[in-house]
């Protein structure tokens, strides 16, 4: 195995990774904070320290799955939830979809700052050009990815609580009622429909129709808007 080869790949990733869950995370404590609930902040988790966030599985042994299973192409994670005590807030509904959608927006702003600082490469040169390059190259597909991936409607997903924040009474518990088995619905769509998928040849990645493809799309736009494309 080549070990200083692998060692390099996931030099490639894990900071990206690290820094795009470390903020997903701290803006929904901070903006929680300042609409009123402060419980993420006394947990200390209004925090750009990456330790305060860390998840076993999700910052640990998934990306580390996908890293290997991708061939050292991709990898992708998450942190600790943030807890937020949504009765604290001064208006719950309203204010729970601020909450919901800071921790995306912060992907996508970090994003955007990724491959603006591409233009800063010509300052480097040599192996620290390289590396440096094919970080901020990942972290501007690891923050959209992220971004997307948060954004689908699904609880315990951000994008399951914006639905239930702008659905009527009635479907919103419907759907927050999902926020139990959410994960595993996630873990199946990742995982086991591809699978089950590449058993009868059928193409059943959901996954990358949903996010890898929306992803891909925001990429482009995000080069685009920085001038790295026309």
């Amino acid at each position: 195995m080549d070990f200083p080869g692998l060692a390099m790949t996931v030099s490639l990733w894990v900071l990206p990774v690290l820094f795009a869950v470390t903020l997903h995370e701290a803006a929904h404590g901070w903006v929680a904070w300042r609409l009123g609930d402060d419980t993420a902040y006394r947990l200390g988790r209004v925090s750009f320290n990456p330790l305060r966030h860390i998840d076993l599985f999700g910052t640990v042994l998934l990306p580390a799955m996908m890293l290997f299973a991708s061939g050292g192409r991709m990898m992708f994670g998450f942190a600790k939830p943030v807890p937020v005590n949504f009765a604290g807030l001064g208006q719950p509904r309203r204010d729970m979809i601020l909450v919901a959608i800071a921790g995306p927006g912060s992907n996508l702003l970090l994003a955007v700052l990724s491959a603006a600082l591409l233009h800063l490469l010509p300052l480097l040169s040599g192996d620290v050009y390289q590396w440096a390059g094919h970080n901020l190259v990942n972290s501007v597909r690891i923050n959209l990815l992220l971004c997307v991936f948060n954004m689908l409607p699904i609880p315990p997903l951000d994008g399951g609580r914006v639905a239930v924040g702008l659905l009527p009474q009635g479907a919103a518990m419907r759907l927050a009622r999902l926020e139990r088995s959410g994960v595993l619905i996630i873990l199946f769509g990742v995982f086991i429909l591809p699978w089950i998928g590449g058993k009868i040849g059928v193409d059943l990645n959901v996954f990358w129709w949903f996010v890898g493809l929306p992803t891909e799309f925001l990429m482009t736009a995000v080069f685009t808007l920085t001038g790295h494309g026309s």
